[in-house]
């Protein structure tokens, strides 16, 4: 129901957050796909969402879809659920039928949003997805730390271009090399939103990123439900 839901939850995120993204032109436009993103503040799935030019099928901690209402928007948003601290091979498995079917699925790869400002560490999970399927990883660099629903400040987001881990060893090894690759594009891109921010949202960025709003694209090319798929369904459902 994303693509549906977002005309009315994106006018509220950027109510709330006055913020854009850049570089939304690198994001693929077809395809399966792993988005990595860092997280800083609650703003940032709605953020990262509302600037993303397709539907992002999020990985969400599971203690989120036990709330009164929260759990519903994400259910109807597509997201499913992910225990942290714990190996959970079912969202695994449901995140590479996602990409495996042509679809993007979002996660944020320090597992929690960081308490001190900057990306934190990198875990494996979107990597064993990325290099298992053999699909991209599309970094997100988000800087949105400070913000609260008191503090209505302004964020930004920028994309990187996609990175092709199909060349890393499906192994703890390989997973390991890979989040440390895609870490240090994170933290490069955070950086650029920063300085993004501070220069008062130029139209382009030094390295040639276009600064954009919230995307709207036409529900009728967009799928709510990724496949016939009976898993794939109870995610997007």
């Amino acid at each position: 129901m994303w693509p549906w839901a977002r005309r009315l939850v994106a006018p509220v995120t950027f109510w709330l957050a006055p913020s854009y993204g850049y570089g939304v032109e690198r994001v693929l436009e077809s395809g399966g796909g792993v988005v990595a993103a860092n997280h800083l503040s609650a703003i940032d799935p709605t953020l990262v969402g509302s600037l993303s030019p397709r539907t992002l099928y999020y990985m969400a901690k599971a203690e989120l879809f036990a709330m009164p209402v929260i759990g519903d928007v994400l259910t109807w948003t597509g997201a499913f659920p992910v225990r942290r601290g714990e190996g959970d091979r079912d969202s695994l498995r449901l995140a590479r039928e996602i990409v495996r079917e042509g679809h993007m699925v979002g996660v944020f790869v320090e597992g929690t949003r960081q308490k001190f400002g900057y990306p934190g560490e990198v875990l494996p999970g979107a990597m064993m997805i990325a290099v298992q399927e053999r699909v991209p990883i599309v970094p997100c660099g988000v800087y949105s730390f400070g913000w609260t629903r008191d503090n209505r400040m302004p964020c930004a987001v920028v994309w990187g271009e996609p990175m092709d881990l199909g060349t890393m060893p499906r192994s703890g090894r390989g997973y390991k090399r890979a989040a440390e690759l895609v870490g240090d594009e994170l933290r490069h891109l955070w950086r650029q939103a920063g300085l993004a921010i501070a220069a008062g949202f130029p139209e382009t960025l030094p390295d040639g990123a276009r600064r954009s709003g919230p995307v709207y694209p036409p529900p009728h090319t967009a799928t709510a439900i990724p496949s016939s798929s009976t898993s794939v369904k109870k995610a997007a459902a």
